[in-house]
């Protein structure tokens, strides 16, 4: 439907850069999301690209026509909010034909397109109902279904799932995917929600203090993180990280007080050539550490278990080196019990590794 481009893009609102300086390409009938915490810029960025708010600097390009000075009602797209925002004194039906209402279609017309959506989200049933009748769920559809009915190039969401209840947005989630495919219209979607992004997104941008941290696919964000804020902000429970320094007497080895790690040659190389000094930061993600009564590997390290928190399929273990929690995810139900000493140990073909100073990943 629409690639759109934002070059240079920076808001600020008084002394406080709200984005800095984001540059993106988003693909035509890609599903995108932003992802990153409260404060980051993501729904301020979403604000300026629907023309809510206006850019600092920067420009804003849609199938390269730059859209800075275009209003918002003519850029052609639909935005869904985290609050309806529908009408309450009008029911489901009123609520979606009335963008088309605006744009003064025929009443035939109006009719047919608002009962070919409402069928489209199972929603027909609920159309002479009022907003205060329906369910948090019903009334997301029936937010979707106005926002779809005008047959937009582009589809804008802010947080959308944030006042559904959790069992629904899973069903919520698919369906948006597969709304958005079945349409083939172009989304953004704002959200602090890991798993929504990881899920839905063809890609994700992650946010942080205004500026974009990393862009690619769920996969390449969540294997391949760019530095200690996205390594450690996607993924649940989050990546856990070691201080730690490279020694190499002989031997090449992480050196992370409580445990050492021995490395090849090759790895070694790569740190020394990436590093700004000898300060590193060992990042591991929970799944890649093994909690064991017994000693299986020469690297492994002993600890005592602080708390263990069982799902069913799988459990957290949380133990302790010092003063500092660490977090490990083995499948099953597990019986450590508080205080247990246990042995810990890391799957090396797994390990991250970020300069301390510049935070950046070097492997």
């Amino acid at each position: 439907m629409v690639v759109v481009k934002l070059e240079n893009l920076t808001k600020k609102f008084r002394d406080v850069i709200a984005v800095d300086n984001v540059n993106l390409e988003i693909k035509d009938k890609e599903f995108f999301a932003f992802l990153g915490p409260s404060g980051s810029g993501k729904s301020t960025t979403l604000n300026m690209i629907a023309g809510l708010e206006e850019p600092t600097s920067g420009y804003i390009y849609f199938d390269g026509q730059m859209v800075n000075d275009i209003p918002p009602e003519k850029r052609d797209v639909a935005m869904v909010f985290q609050t309806f925002a529908l009408y309450p004194h009008l029911n489901a039906f009123e609520n979606i034909a009335f963008p088309l209402r605006v744009r003064k279609y025929p009443k035939d017309e109006i009719k047919n397109k608002v009962i070919q959506v409402a069928e489209m989200l199972r929603i027909r049933h609920l159309l002479n109902k009022k907003p205060y009748e329906l369910s948090g769920g019903e009334r997301q559809r029936v937010a979707l279904a106005r926002a779809i009915v005008r047959e937009p190039r582009l589809f804008l969401l802010d947080e959308p799932l944030s006042n559904v209840d959790a069992k629904l947005r899973v069903y919520m989630r698919a369906e948006l995917i597969r709304l958005q495919k079945d349409l083939g219209i172009t989304t953004i979607y704002v959200t602090h929600d890991q798993v929504e992004a990881m899920t839905m997104g063809d890609r994700i941008a992650i946010m942080n203090l205004g500026k974009v941290m990393q862009v690619g696919s769920p996969m390449e964000v969540f294997k391949k993180p760019a530095n200690l804020f996205v390594a450690g902000f996607v993924g649940s429970p989050p990546m856990n990280f070691f201080e730690c320094s490279l020694r190499t007497n002989g031997k090449n080895l992480l050196d992370c007080g409580y445990f050492t790690l021995l490395i090849d040659e090759e790895i070694a190389s790569i740190i020394k050539q990436k590093s700004s000094g000898s300060e590193l930061i060992l990042g591991v993600r929970p799944n890649d550490i093994k909690v064991t009564v017994d000693r299986i590997s020469e690297e492994s390290f002993q600890s005592e278990v602080f708390a263990v928190e069982n799902l069913g399929i799988e459990s957290v273990i949380n133990f302790k080196l010092g003063d500092a929690i660490y977090k490990s995810v083995m499948q099953g139900v597990v019986y450590y019990r508080f205080g247990e000493k246990v042995w810990i140990t890391i799957d090396k073909n797994a390990i991250h590794i970020f300069d301390k100073k510049s935070e950046k990943a070097i492997l």
